[in-house]
């Protein structure tokens, strides 16, 4: 009996990926690279310089890269950033919503501006991202969306009402599009990282008590870092995947297994 194992490879794909400047998105970029995809780098004007590193990185690989100036709060950044990356290179495969903002406040404190900010970019953001790239995938008949929601989407925490209940929202979006958009060949799945350790939340961990808390949260002891998502993601935009959707992959360590 001849057993066909699925590739976990993404020879040619085109991955657009949100974000894409330091941190989860660099690594995300690199590691899809690795796997074969070309990338579509994008990031806000004042961080574009990273996404250009990025792609000068993908490139060193020997993959294609491109890099357009994305907003995920301004519709029309979107529109013309999908359509630029599909101009270049004629489809967009996977889209990887990376893109977001955590604002870390007691409930009491939250301001209608931090939960407008939090949800703008954690949710409404991914939305209209899909419903851009999803035309285009509907007009190929296939794509794969994944979605970097959180832990903090599956459970709560102090500090992050405003982002528990964005990425929580991300969490049953992903659920919502799979279903809508299975008939199109499109699959929609969902990471929930763990607390992973970047340049954006760098000050946090200067305090060595809140990291020994978050650590000793995790079953297998140590905080996350964005390489840990590298794996979960390629499988996810692979053909091993073909077959999972709706779906929101805890990569945390443990932290909600308990």
């Amino acid at each position: 009996m001849t057993v066909i194992i699925p590739s976990q490879r993404v020879d040619g794909q085109v991955a657009l990926i949100t974000g894409c400047g330091a941190g989860i998105g660099r690594a995300l970029a690199l590691g899809l690279a690795a796997a074969g995809a070309d990338v579509a780098a994008t990031e806000m004007r004042p961080q574009l310089f990273l996404a250009e590193q990025n792609a000068a990185d993908v490139r060193a690989i020997g993959r294609q890269a491109f890099v357009a100036t994305l907003d995920v709060s301004d519709l029309d950044s979107i529109a013309a950033a999908v359509a630029a990356v599909r101009e270049h290179f004629g489809r967009i495969d996977v889209l990887i919503n990376n893109a977001g903002v955590n604002i870390v406040k007691p409930a009491l404190d939250i301001t209608a501006e931090d939960w407008d900010l939090t949800h703008t970019v954690n949710l409404r953001g991914v939305f209209f991202c899909s419903q851009a790239v999803g035309r285009v995938m509907i007009e190929q008949g296939r794509g794969k969306i994944i979605n970097v929601a959180s832990q903090f989407g599956l459970v709560g925490y102090r500090g992050r009402a405003t982002y528990s209940a964005a990425k929580a929202g991300l969490v049953n979006l992903t659920r919502t599009l799979a279903v809508e958009w299975a008939e199109h060949h499109i699959t929609v799945n969902a990471i929930a990282p763990t607390y992973t350790a970047t340049v954006h939340n760098a000050v946090g961990r200067d305090d060595p008590d809140f990291v020994r808390e978050l650590v000793d949260r995790i079953p297998l002891g140590r905080l996350g870092l964005p390489e840990d998502l590298i794996g979960g993601v390629v499988y996810l935009a692979s053909p091993s995947a073909d077959m999972v959707t709706g779906q929101t992959l805890a990569i945390d360590g443990g932290w909600t297994a308990w």
